[in-house]
């Protein structure tokens, strides 16, 4: 077995140092940019007055950087090269995600929102797998392109997790002679509906509740008649662009269906082992991002006129977070291997216990390595002048999203005692 990265991956990290220290520190530091990113962070990203919406700025600085890493051929760098990709593997994507996250906050790869130079960019594969023709000439260009942004209707305020009980319905309806689909319902956390053209809305057009088949997904113009953004829900890591959305006798065509009709949950799963595998690197870079700055305090720091770090009470709980990131690093890279030897289908049959093993577990150990950065830090710790309260913040979402931790380890007991695969 070989334990050691392709060197042409590690060449690659080199690559995107330099970048990011010819491009992108400038950018920071240039008209007070630093502020999205110091003690400001927050107020400055945020719009309190209008609904703790993005700033106008900070979302322009967003983009002036993902431009700048896009031009040196970074941003789509996990893409095929049909789109202008190098064809990154999961192996690269994960130890790239970790070396970003392991660098601390900054506009590399910045945690708030999931901007990074080396994008994940999801949609674009979504619309190859399972768009057709037309979809693929009308969409993927203007999504790479920012033209097209869609956002991601599934959850709802009395469905979280189990989707498949979704009380969003659509039916059959013809319009000026054309055949198409009526919608009515509600959604959460349709993130980004604030810049979105469109919305994926996951609707229940045939089967009973509890039924994976009979969902479609549907890809609804956000000027549609009766599609409504209401209220923005404020959340623990702000700003926040998470509202809920109503849907009204919202009518689209036949056409305006991504992938099966009737499987359209497929959709929604397209790529969640990626996103996962990935989420876990970052989680687990910026984990060992909060272990290295408190190891490195504790030998600074000298109350009682001895180093933080000859006190065990300092040195155990660093210890063991340190061996859980060693352990789980070997887990992500492992995993991520395995990912790249096999089509998706097979990935979603052998490995999805695994994958969820290392996202769940990297989730949990960032946060008790920022918690724990916190306590050894002190006072200054717990103020907003370090980032530990920001890393936290981000990645305790995650112990929530890109589905919950308990539902993780659902499918790790599904595999571990029968239940699934049987």
């Amino acid at each position: 077995m070989s334990f050691e990265i392709p060197q042409e991956i590690e060449d690659y990290l080199g690559e995107l140092d330099s970048f990011i220290e010819a491009e992108i520190r400038p950018l920071e530091q240039q008209d007070d940019n630093i502020r999205f990113f110091d003690h400001r962070r927050e107020h400055a990203r945020t719009d309190w007055d209008n609904n703790g919406l993005p700033r106008k700025e900070w979302e322009e600085l967003l983009v002036e950087m993902r431009r700048r890493a896009d031009a040196a051929g970074h941003y789509r760098f996990a893409l095929p090269k049909e789109f202008g990709g190098k064809d990154g593997s999961n192996l690269a994507m994960a130890r790239i995600r970790e070396h970003l996250a392991h660098k601390g906050l900054g506009l590399h790869n910045d945690l708030q929102n999931e901007s990074s130079i080396v994008g994940n960019l999801v949609q674009p594969l979504m619309v190859r797998d399972f768009g057709t023709e037309e979809q693929k000439r009308d969409f993927i260009p203007a999504m790479l392109e920012g033209k097209m942004r869609w956002t991601f209707g599934l959850t709802e305020e009395a469905h979280g997790s189990d989707a498949t009980h979704m009380e969003t319905r659509g039916v059959p309806e013809t319009r000026d002679g054309v055949d198409g689909w009526r919608i009515n319902g509600e959604k959460m956390w349709t993130t980004g509906s604030h810049v979105a053209t469109h919305c994926m809305v996951f609707a229940r057009t045939s089967g009973d509740d509890g039924a994976a088949k009979g969902i479609t997904c549907f890809i609804v113009p956000a000027d549609a008649q009766g599609f409504e953004v209401g209220e923005y829900l404020w959340t623990f890591n702000m700003p926040t662009d998470h509202p809920k959305v109503s849907l009204t006798d919202v009518w689209v065509p036949g056409d305006a269906i991504l992938g099966d009709p009737e499987w359209g949950l497929a959709c929604a799963q397209h790529f969640v082992h990626e996103n996962r595998i990935r989420q876990a690197a970052s989680s687990l870079g910026a984990a060992q991002y909060c272990i290295d700055e408190s190891v490195r305090y504790a030998g600074e720091r000298k109350p009682f006129g001895k180093p933080l770090s000859a006190n065990q009470a300092i040195q155990f709980p660093l210890v063991e977070l340190q061996t859980d990131a060693e352990m789980l690093r070997l887990l992500i890279y492992k995993t991520a291997w395995q990912m790249d030897q096999m089509p998706k289908t097979e990935v979603a049959k052998r490995l999805s216990d695994k994958v969820s093993m290392c996202n769940y577990r990297a989730n949990r150990l960032v946060c008790d390595a920022a918690d724990r950065a916190m306590q050894v830090h002190g006072g200054i710790g717990y103020s907003r002048h370090k980032p530990f309260e920001h890393i936290y913040r981000h990645h305790r979402r995650y112990r929530i999203t890109e589905g919950a931790e308990e539902i993780q380890m659902r499918k790790v007991g599904g595999h571990l005692f029968g239940y699934i695969g049987s």
